[in-house]
């Protein structure tokens, strides 16, 4: 019988961190890469009809999309990893969540430590990407080539978008793990 207690509360524990991810990260994902890739091609396009547009506008625009892209596809890979080897630390964010007000601070999950090889590495390759990114947002603003808003919304356009499509193979909209 203790089995089936057990192999109950794993497959609990594995769909709170599937609703997490789908809430919390597929959403917004979602959200966020839209409007921002909406603010990037209008920018473009009113570059294309009110300002220069050339070969190089469309190769940055192209490298940023790109970089944001293998970008959320790098982080999505490291927190599949978590989801796969540790699902509970993706559950006891979803209960977390689901604490309101006063009793946040008073009815608190006990925390789940990640211990894997290389992480204490991870703040240090969350930084770099983010300055990667607004690095080449800033260098392909000030080469001309684009206009501010087309440089720093596309590569974050790519960024959520490739969290969403990196996600998307493995939790589905409607429900059904593959």
């Amino acid at each position: 019988m203790g089995k089936i207690i057990t192999g109950k509360r794993l497959e609990n524990e594995a769909q709170l961190a599937e609703n997490y991810i789908r809430i919390y990260i597929l959403f917004p994902s979602g959200l966020l890469g839209l409007l921002t890739m909406v603010i990037g091609v209008v920018a473009l396009v009113y570059q294309f009809f009110f300002d220069t547009y050339d070969v190089w506008t469309f190769g940055n625009s192209s490298g940023l999309i790109a970089a944001g892209i293998v970008l959320g596809w790098g982080q999505t890979r490291y927190h599949r990893y978590i989801f796969r080897t540790v699902p509970e630390f993706w559950a006891r964010r979803m209960r977390a969540s689901a604490v309101r007000g006063a009793q946040r601070f008073k009815k608190r999950p006990p925390d789940v430590e990640l211990r894997h090889a290389g992480r204490q590495f991870v703040p240090l390759a969350y930084f770099l990407g983010i300055g990667g990114l607004v690095g080449l947002s800033v260098w392909s603003f000030s080469s001309g080539s684009l206009g501010y808003m087309a440089a720093f919304a596309l590569p974050w356009a790519g960024f959520f978008w490739g969290k969403l499509f990196t996600w998307h193979s493995v939790i589905s909209p409607s429900g059904r793990s593959r």
